[in-house]
């Protein structure tokens, strides 16, 4: 259910809930809620400079495909590295990167990984 937070007014988190496509109000009984902000990347500001997804998402590494290096004109003898996106010595990391489990934790760690490959990527 796309529910609307927070309830109805003069209701508690687990009684209603009103569906914002449908508008139909549901009763349900909840132990727990997981609310994901930010689902939608913001990334078109980058049309043209780096590869998405078609849900805006930026492609990197093995998920640039042949097709996508090549409209990208790919420029270097190797592939994207893992979070490389298809702007050689560009990386993406967090949430507007295709395929992050969009949690704190993995994109801080993601950006632990960059740093490194940037320093690869300063090597060549």
């Amino acid at each position: 259910m796309e529910a609307a937070l927070p309830p109805l007014p003069g209701s508690t988190p687990d009684e209603m809930f009103r569906n914002q496509k449908t508008e139909k109000v549901e009763r349900h009984k909840i132990g727990a809620l997981f609310s994901m902000t930010g689902a939608v990347p913001n990334s078109a500001w980058l049309e043209g400079c780096v590869t998405c997804d078609d849900e805006g998402f930026i492609k990197t590494g093995s998920d640039l495909s042949k097709e996508d290096l090549e409209l990208a004109k790919w420029s270097v003898r190797r592939f994207p590295y893992l979070l490389e996106t298809s702007l050689p010595g560009v990386f993406a990391v967090g949430d507007v990167r295709g395929g992050n489990v969009k949690r704190v934790a993995s994109a801080v760690g993601e950006g632990s990984i960059a740093v490194s490959l940037v320093h690869q990527v300063l090597a060549e």
